[in-house]
């Protein structure tokens, strides 16, 4: 008698968009750092409060020995954060990591290229046609450029939610709720209330705004720069407002 063979998962593994903060160290002092994030913690328990975070050493000269690299994530997990992985690199990162038994996430690559990198060159222009040939030989008709409507989100976004946008904007015409978090690459729009967390610019892209009809956002970040809701002046508090980058500041201010 054959026995029949059970051909389902015990765990199903999905790959997504998840929220970790990312903290790029800038100078190497423990005890500043955990002092910071002590701060952040105090200032907006319900956000940063165990909260998942990823440590970037791509803004230091020299990649932290075994000994500090472990100071560091004792601190930052008693200040009430939990690191869970290292930022991609360089090859002395990677060590790193492994010997912090830590994963690496490659989703910083792009960046870390980018900035250490070359900028890419673009490819030589073709040499122009003669005046007489160009006159006489029409060109190809130029293609109508599709305008992307970005992300539409028509349901409210509850609590737990989390709506992402990839390489464009997103607009969400009901509300985002407390717990709730929206991110887009280009801008996000909301023509509700926002209670929770908007993120604009996710991969970098300093030139996103953030609108929003009626303001009491827990976060609101553009390009990694964030402001939580203890940070906002309390008069923008429910009134239709407006975020943006200026001069590496994140900006808030009512729209008129």
């Amino acid at each position: 008698m054959s026995t029949a063979v059970d051909y389902e998962q015990a765990g199903e593994l999905k790959i997504g968009q998840v929220g970790i903060a990312n903290l790029r160290v800038r100078t190497l002092d423990v005890a500043r750092l955990v002092e910071e994030m002590q701060g952040r913690v105090q200032r907006a328990p319900k956000l940063f409060s165990r909260a998942a975070v990823v440590l970037d050493f791509g803004g230091l000269a020299q990649t932290p020995d075994l000994t500090t690299a472990r100071a560091l994530i004792d601190g930052l997990r008693g200040a009430g954060v939990l690191p869970v992985a290292l930022a991609y690199g360089t090859s002395e990162t990677e060590r790193l990591a492994e010997q912090l038994d830590l994963p690496l996430l490659s989703k910083f690559r792009a960046q870390y290229e980018r900035a250490d990198g070359d900028a890419p060159t673009a490819p030589p222009a073709a040499p122009p046609a003669p005046a007489a040939e160009a006159a006489s030989r029409p060109g190809p008709a130029a293609p109508a450029a599709a305008a992307s409507p970005g992300l539409i989100q028509s349901n409210p976004v509850r609590s737990g939610q989390q709506v992402y946008a990839d390489n464009r904007d997103l607009t969400v015409l009901t509300s985002v709720g407390a717990g709730a978090e929206v991110i887009a690459d280009g801008s996000v729009h909301i023509y509700g209330p926002l209670r929770g967390r908007a993120l604009a610019g996710a991969q970098g892209n300093e030139k996103a705004r953030i609108f929003c009809r009626e303001f009491h956002a827990e976060l609101v970040a553009i390009a990694g720069h964030y402001k939580v809701l203890e940070d906002i002046p309390k008069d923008l508090r429910g009134k239709a407002v407006q975020a943006w980058l200026e001069d590496g500041q994140l900006n808030i201010a009512a729209l008129d």
